[in-house]
């Protein structure tokens, strides 16, 4: 593939854009250092999926049934998405763009208000089970996130059809507690391009509403957040990080990783466990405050301030906190045999209570540890419910 030659004579933007188009589309000359390498790859997908970019594109809702499949199944991610509204639209209420939600296949689950008397295409674009993706609508910010996972700008004739050419966009991921890609936030302005950094501020709020997703996806695990300043802890700047009851680290947030260590993202981990990352047990994180924050020294030798809160399946808060718990006994007792359902208090097998009166704590974390930090398992082969196994950590 030939690559385009003399655009820098060209001062405009838009003039460099519209004829690398045109290079590209009619000739075939790939339109290196106009456009990303995000949208070059996006403009070659959508040119053999859809041909001809002068068609028009139709921002067409999925199916009614398919519609309400996604906002189902993302009821945690709309969650947070609806608790971050408030500030998304207090600071786009004075510029010309609008918030987007999808979820992680491009279908439209959210949107902040639309109908300004310069838009066309925004206000059919913002419907619910609009479906964004590239297979749908060809180049679009959201549409290429959620193909890639990676965060992307896409303004004016950066799109790939012609009709769309007056919307500028840009987007950012958003992960799940498993590191998959759960959805995608999406600043777009019809007409007017960006004024300030919309790749900076899409990332910003989108890390906000993932930081909300981790903390209300977990269960049984204890959440510590930390910073190098204490007033960011409740900002989207804020490290989170879960750790379940055996020690291991189940998630981190992307400011997590990098206050850590800078390591990839956690679903190219291997199993990572809690004292080579903070340097301290479980008996000293958990006893960090649940409100305000305590001073901690990572073992990188970075200073910051720390709270944790520890996750119950019910969502209460705050259960084990200021709790401390004894070490892993050295030879594992006898574990009893597992009941067929889990069972509520009081305990159905006395003999199952008796043991766990006896050997106190050490059973219940040896018993955790067997079952790699699930309550659920430990709480069958125990022969008792969860409530009570947290109530005992709890001391």
């Amino acid at each position: 593939m030939h690559h385009l030659s003399n655009l820098s004579l060209l001062h405009s933007r838009p003039d460099r854009i519209a004829l690398a188009r045109e290079r590209f589309f009619e000739g075939g000359q790939a339109p290196t250092g106009v456009v990303s390498e995000a949208v070059f790859e996006s403009w070659a997908r959508c040119l053999r999926l859809h041909g001809n970019p002068n068609e028009r594109a139709t921002f067409q809702p999925v199916t009614a049934s398919r519609t309400q499949l996604a906002l189902m199944k993302n009821r945690p991610l709309r969650q947070a998405w609806l608790d971050e509204v408030p500030r998304l639209e207090a600071m786009l209420s004075t510029s010309n763009c609008t918030a987007m939600l999808t979820d992680a296949t491009g279908v439209l689950i959210g949107s902040t208000c639309v109908g300004r008397s310069h838009e066309e295409l925004m206000p059919v674009a913002t419907r619910l089970g609009v479906n964004l993706s590239e297979d749908a609508v060809g180049t679009t910010a959201p549409g290429v996130v959620a193909r890639t996972g990676k965060p992307v700008c896409v303004q004016g004739g950066e799109h790939f059809f012609d009709s769309v050419k007056e919307m500028h966009c840009a987007a950012a991921p958003i992960r799940d507690i498993r590191g998959q890609l759960a959805g995608v936030l999406d600043l777009s302005s019809e007409r007017i391009p960006f004024a300030f950094d919309a790749a900076a501020v899409a990332g910003l709020y989108a890390g906000a509403i993932e930081n909300r997703l981790l903390v209300a996806q977990s269960t049984e695990h204890l959440v510590v957040r930390f910073q190098v300043a204490h007033d960011l802890l409740d900002s989207a700047m804020v490290g989170l990080i879960g750790i379940d009851v055996g020690g291991r680290i189940a998630w981190e947030n992307g400011v997590a990783r990098s206050l850590l260590g800078g390591r990839a993202h956690p679903a190219a981990q291997a199993e990572r466990w809690l004292e080579p990352s903070f340097g301290l047990p479980w008996e000293q994180l958990v006893a960090l405050p649940a409100a305000g924050a305590a001073p901690l020294a990572l073992p990188n030798g970075l200073q910051v301030w720390a709270r944790a809160e520890m996750r119950a399946p019910d969502g209460r808060r705050g259960l084990v906190v200021g709790a401390s718990l004894p070490a892993v006994a050295p030879e594992p007792p006898v574990v009893p045999e597992p009941t067929a359902e889990p069972m509520e208090e009081p305990v159905a097998d006395p003999r199952a209570a008796k043991r766990l009166r006896e050997s106190d704590l050490d059973l219940i974390r040896t018993t955790l540890q067997a079952c790699g930090g699930n309550v659920s398992d430990a709480a069958k082969q125990l022969g008792v419910s969860r409530g009570l196994i947290y109530r005992r950590l709890r001391g």
